[in-house]
């Protein structure tokens, strides 16, 4: 079973992405740029990240082609909708592999897709860094981008001093797909994830991935867990909010945050379309 490699947080300005999650206590790692014209910030954690993504360079999107999925295009139409969760990503080690399985399986597949990019590095200098990406799609949930990657340099997103922040977090708890339709993804979300998930109870259900748990849960079950609606309705199944593990609450309490059991929580009209948990990691 794959686990969750990272998150995609489509915005229309980074910078202010960039201030608001700062705000909230996350160390930024610096802006990077595409060659295909989106612009991003990794947030660094522990064996995944958040990556905060604007279209910075529109003249260099990449227009899908037959057989072919583009990143930028994608996210350039997202956030033509409205801001929010567009990417949900999961590690891999062998990128054609996965085409090959899911293709027999009968998802629809793509070209493998690779590049690279000079990555700025901490204390001075350049570092090369390079994907393989896997991407697939189904028509029951078209706005729910989905794909996998194998990292060339790991150990970029890996680093000691961007993984250290002020509001302790650690690790994602778990990410929430939701909006009508949902539940009915479990199996093309088995194929893709590669391992069998389980219903927790009526409206909810998990796949317990070595990084972070991945839940397809109806309108009520989000409600309940973020304290508000699924943001974008409009979209069937969607990418609605996720949940970061924290050492401690204490430095997000004064945050104007909304308490929800366990969680305290950022809503979606604050966080860019995106629900957005913390938790006491236990």
């Amino acid at each position: 079973m794959k686990g969750i490699d990272h998150l995609v947080l489509a915005g229309n300005d980074l910078d202010a992405m960039r201030e608001r999650y700062a705000s909230l206590g996350f160390t930024l790692t610096q802006r990077a740029q595409h060659p295909f014209g989106t612009g991003n910030t990794a947030i660094q954690l522990h064996g995944s990240y958040l990556e905060l993504l604007a279209v910075t360079n529109p003249q260099d999107v990449i227009e899908a082609g037959p057989g072919q999925f583009s990143f930028s295009a994608f996210n350039r139409d997202y956030l033509a909708r409205h801001e929010g969760f567009s990417m949900l990503v999961l590690a891999t080690r062998d990128a054609a592999a996965d085409i090959a399985n899911w293709r027999t399986a009968g998802l629809q597949t793509y070209q493998p897709f690779d590049f690279s990019r000079m990555a700025s590095l901490p204390g001075g200098g350049e570092k090369q860094i390079g994907f393989s990406l896997a991407y697939t799609s189904t028509p029951d949930a078209p706005w729910l981008g989905h794909f996998a990657c194998k990292h060339h340099a790991p150990e970029y997103f890996a680093q000691p001093q961007y993984q250290t922040h002020a509001n302790t977090a650690r690790s994602l708890r778990d990410v929430w797909i939701t909006g009508d339709g949902a539940l009915e993804l479990a199996a093309h979300m088995s194929t893709f994830i590669g391992g069998e998930g389980h219903a927790e109870k009526p409206g909810l259900f998990t796949f317990e991935t070595p990084r972070g748990r991945i839940i397809l849960a109806d309108r009520h079950n989000f409600h309940g867990a973020f304290g508000v609606a699924p943001p974008h309705p409009e979209d069937g199944p969607h990418l609605a909010g996720f949940t970061v593990d924290c050492a401690s609450l204490d430095f997000l309490r004064d945050k104007d945050l909304v308490a929800i059991g366990d969680r305290l929580v950022l809503p979606p009209k604050r966080g860019f379309g995106t629900a957005i948990g913390f938790a006491r990691q236990v």
